[in-house]
């Protein structure tokens, strides 16, 4: 946070210093809440419920996988005993290239730049162009020198609502509404958290096949602006 807000004042003093003290001071500055306008886009939701659909169902398939890792490790267990070396061996390696399809699958998924990631991007980017879109011709027509984004990375300590074109955004994408545009509550909708590691992981790392060690799996706007 010190860094952005470091980098922010060196922008605006760097903006004061090469346009001169009359100059800057003339410029327009104004920020918009992007992920209450999002919240706003019936296109948007629509992504975030097929993104949510899409993340339980892949996660359901890693699941039911992991049970049936469960089921080889017990049965090894069970019949260990009366297995000669070359059959342990053989459901050793079975048992530890299963654990290492499941991580694979895992990766694959919901890896960095895993189908979830690559989905997220098919079905959000559209509409985020969409909202940019809609904030830069705002921007040019209210001759405003730079535009931020309340609800992004760049935290924002004090925000005079008179500075908010947040309301302008939505009429440009055709949104505007007293009655609808009201306060949403945040993170609702706003990213598809990668699913927890269900508890069969620990499985075969609590009993060790003998002989063998298997891989571990380790508001709303508060004022409109004129």
């Amino acid at each position: 946070m010190n860094k952005l807000f470091l980098w922010t004042a060196a922008l605006l003093g760097l903006l004061c210093g090469v346009m001169g003290p009359q100059t800057a001071q003339a410029q327009k500055f104004g920020y918009v809440d992007s992920e209450f306008i999002l919240s706003k886009l019936p296109d948007y939701t629509q992504a975030q419920q097929e993104l949510n659909t899409l993340s339980a169902n892949w996660q359901k398939d890693i699941e039911t996988q992991k049970k049936d890792l469960d089921k080889l490790y017990r049965n090894y267990q069970a019949e260990e005993v009366v297995l000669t070396e070359a059959m342990k061996k053989k459901r050793q390696d079975e048992i530890l290239k299963k654990e290492q399809d499941i991580k694979a699958y895992q990766n694959r998924i919901f890896g960095f730049e895993g189908q979830l990631f690559k989905k997220r991007q098919e079905l959000t980017k559209p509409v985020q162009d969409k909202v940019f879109e809609a904030v830069e011709k705002v921007a040019k027509k209210k001759q405003l020198a730079i535009m931020f984004d309340k609800s992004g990375d760049l935290t924002m300590l004090y925000t005079n609502p008179v500075h908010d074109y947040t309301e302008f955004v939505l009429e440009e994408l055709g949104l505007a509404s007293e009655d609808r545009n009201q306060p949403a509550q945040k993170g609702t909708v706003k990213t598809v958290a990668t699913p927890q590691t269900p508890a069969g992981d620990t499985v075969a790392e609590e009993e060790p096949v003998p002989g063998r060690q298997p891989a571990r799996t380790t508001t709303r706007p508060a004022t409109r602006k004129k």
